[in-house]
């Protein structure tokens, strides 16, 4: 005589389980109650480190604009030229071996290449005048193109789980910027 139950029960030997048990019929009529695992439920594939940095480097991320000051592409030698881009932190989920992945995507820096062989990273994106957080000054006269990489960050959950860190970045480039650099010349009027 057999008797499927779930619910907590009392094994062989005192301990609690609260998988299905089937009573097993013991020499002598005497029923034993023994502790069997339900059919094993499908085991949820493994999320790895390594698919969701795949996942990451996949996510459309926001273009990477850069914006310098002054505007209209000219400025002067040896004046604080201002640069800044904007980013946002974002989420968005995706979907992996069909569970629930979600991202929290981050800029962590920003790699400015002023185009005349000056390369600066800095943790901000600058900011618009007044507040000048990211400048430079050209020494010398001439065309230069200019531009700034994103860096991005994230970290994931699997179906609303613990939060852990993507093993990796993912970089955004913006389109060069020409920027023409003038000397200029003081003039003594009367």
């Amino acid at each position: 005589m057999f008797g499927d139950c779930q619910a907590p029960v009392a094994c062989s030997g005192g301990e609690t389980s609260d998988i299905s048990y089937v009573e097993v019929l013991a020499g002598g009529g005497d029923f034993q109650s023994e502790c069997e695992p339900a059919a094993a439920a499908a085991a949820a594939p493994v999320i790895t480190p390594a698919l969701v940095l795949q996942a990451f480097q996949s996510v459309p991320l926001p273009e990477t604009v850069l914006t310098i000051q002054p505007p209209d592409g000219l400025t002067l030698v040896n004046f604080d030229t201002n640069f800044y881009t904007e980013a946002a932190p974002f989420t968005t989920t995706v979907t992996l071996l069909g569970q629930a992945v979600e991202l929290d995507i981050t800029p962590t820096s920003y790699t400015w290449n002023y185009g005349d062989g000056t390369t600066v990273t800095t943790s901000t994106p600058g900011a618009p005048y007044p507040d000048l957080e990211v400048t430079h000054r050209y020494q010398q006269a001439g065309s230069y193109q200019v531009t700034v990489t994103t860096t991005w960050s994230a970290r994931y959950r699997v179906n609303g789980g613990p939060w852990l860190d993507v093993a990796g970045t993912v970089t955004m480039p913006s389109a060069p910027v020409p920027l023409q650099v003038d000397e200029a010349t003081p003039i003594l009027t009367d």
